[in-house]
């Protein structure tokens, strides 16, 4: 029992290990006014699989989306957050997203 217990310990740690790299995408955002938008923003981006953090600024006017490739891409988040109201366009995109 021990020796499968860590042989599943070992497959899940490899995993891991092996599993893409996030990427991250960094999005200009128009018609960010107030607090609220950040809110929608971020619950339109809570429906995207794949995404693993967001943080919107609305100073700034971007929206900075780290997420696992293999189940989106920064296409898709600037459709979601242009389709919520705040036509989004690629800014900056890291570690090829």
């Amino acid at each position: 029992m021990r020796k499968i217990l860590l042989g599943l310990v070992f497959t899940a740690w490899m995993g891991l290990a092996w599993s893409a790299t996030p990427k991250k995408v960094v999005l200009q955002v128009e018609n960010m006014t107030c607090p609220a938008c950040s809110i929608t923003i971020e619950k339109a981006l809570d429906t995207v699989p794949g995404v693993t953090a967001k943080r919107v600024d609305t100073q700034a006017a971007t929206v900075t989306v780290a997420f696992d490739a293999e189940r989106t891409n920064a296409a898709a988040i600037a459709k979601v957050i242009t389709d919520a109201g705040f036509p989004a366009t690629t800014k900056v995109s890291a570690n090829g997203g």
